[in-house]
């Protein structure tokens, strides 16, 4: 099959969708890989090292686009991409449609196969292709969090470890999952005040059980998260519903009784945002002050580190792209139950269920 490889186009999206080892096990495996010229220079990877390994390079995203059996890409298409697809495609990325409908239409009206990582998922629930991106995305969210408090970006210009004398910043991550347990590595090790909510009381043991008592644990309420958030210095939105959009949490009356010069780093803005007040913004301009607080909600937050992130992403993510090559669209889905639920839009449908109902209940 013939694999292509687009420049990702979003906003200081640097990162690829496969390292020269995987076109490698393509090349060997008898397919082709085609990859736009530039592709990789964003996370230090050069033209030349995909031409080493057989990938063809090509000038123009048009004729890759035209000639690609498969698309692989790390963002979602964006309207600057949308005339590109072509009908009965297959296209592999991080698509989350429940946020971008017009895309999820797109993708039916010309039968593109579309599978998102975001949920392809194993039979114990867990999203195989996500947990690398959550990781980065966690531990980031609490240096541009800390970057958020400091007083030149209108924070209140506090130091979230604190110094001897001076009290820590408080650490409020709504969400106990990969994501939040990220953030509270990151947290813990800047020697903040961390405090997870989350609904499951497994995972409360699991990281009181992880973290001692250097952080701690509340059962997530209504209740609980509007104490915690108003007592917060810096507040995560780190929840997630595969495939559905992000429930809100967070009420623009509890942001508002955040003190001025906090700070919000909203993790689920991809999946529309766990906090009333957040808005989608850009690595370009990430910043924006509502209530008081000073809000990030760049939507595609690894891309600041492609070159790990890029790399986390290939070394789980390359397998199924693989399989779809050597198989084809319907044998990788027949063989690979993980990858069929993966699978959002196909023959003219959007067929994952919770991105269906999420789509249907807007």
């Amino acid at each position: 099959m013939i694999v292509g490889v687009p420049k990702e186009v979003k906003v200081k999206e640097h990162r690829i969708a496969i390292v020269p080892s995987g076109v490698k096990s393509l090349c060997q495996a008898g397919h082709s890989v085609l990859i736009q010229q530039g592709a990789g220079l964003g996370c230090g990877i050069k033209d030349d090292s995909f031409r080493q390994v057989g990938a063809q390079i090509l000038a123009s995203a048009e004729e890759l686009w035209d000639r690609a059996e498969i698309v692989i890409k790390v963002k979602e298409p964006i309207p600057q991409e949308y005339d590109l697809i072509k009908p009965g495609q297959i296209l592999l990325t991080f698509l989350h449609l429940a946020a971008v409908e017009e895309l999820a239409a797109l993708l039916c009206q010309k039968k593109v196969s579309a599978i998102g990582y975001e949920t392809i998922e194993l039979g114990d629930g867990t999203l195989p292709a996500l947990i690398p991106m959550s990781e980065v995305a966690g531990r980031v969210a609490v240096q541009m969090g800390a970057l958020c408090l400091e007083r030149q970006h209108g924070g209140k210009g506090l130091l979230l470890g604190g110094v001897p004398g001076v009290r820590r910043g408080k650490v409020t991550i709504i969400g106990g999952g990969i994501v939040g347990t990220n953030a509270a590595k990151i947290a813990v090790g800047l020697g903040a005040k961390v405090e997870v909510l989350d609904t499951s009381q497994q995972r409360l043991r699991y990281l009181e059980d992880l973290f001692g008592s250097k952080l701690s644990t509340l059962s997530s309420n209504p209740e609980s998260i509007e104490r915690s958030v108003s007592e917060a210095d810096l507040v995560i939105g780190a929840v997630l519903k595969t495939g559905s959009k992000a429930p809100r949490l967070v009420s623009k009356a509890m942001v508002a009784s955040m003190e001025a010069g906090s700070a919000i780093v909203d993790v689920a803005i991809d999946q529309g945002g766990s906090i009333e007040t957040i808005r989608p913004t850009t690595h370009d301009d990430p910043m924006f002050i509502e209530q008081g607080v000073i809000h990030y909600g760049v939507t595609n937050i690894p891309a600041c580190v492609p070159q790990t992130s890029t790399y986390a992403l290939t070394n789980v993510s390359h397998k199924y792209l693989l399989k779809i090559a050597n198989m084809g669209f319907e044998g990788a889905i027949a063989s690979d139950s993980a990858l069929k639920r993966g699978v959002n839009t196909a023959y003219g449908s959007v067929v994952h269920k919770a991105v269906k109902q999420a789509i249907m209940d807007h």
